[in-house]
């Protein structure tokens, strides 16, 4: 592997960002709303099936009396 210079290496990693296609305002907030959206319904689903969990063991544990 060709050894580079700490310019020559700038320059490509400059480059090379400079081909990356960058999101616009409008998509990073869409993209991080659905990111919200998807965490508020995880953490529905992950508190309904704690509580169906819990109700359950509850009952078993309670049926041992």
């Amino acid at each position: 592997m060709a050894k580079n210079s700490p310019v020559e290496f700038f320059q490509q990693v400059r480059a090379e960002t400079a081909k990356v296609t960058w999101p616009t305002r409008r998509e990073t907030l869409i993209t991080t709303a659905m990111v919200f959206v998807m965490v508020f319904l995880a953490a529905i689903f992950f508190f309904v099936a704690d509580q169906i969990i819990r109700f359950g063991v509850s009952t078993l544990l309670t049926i041992g009396h």
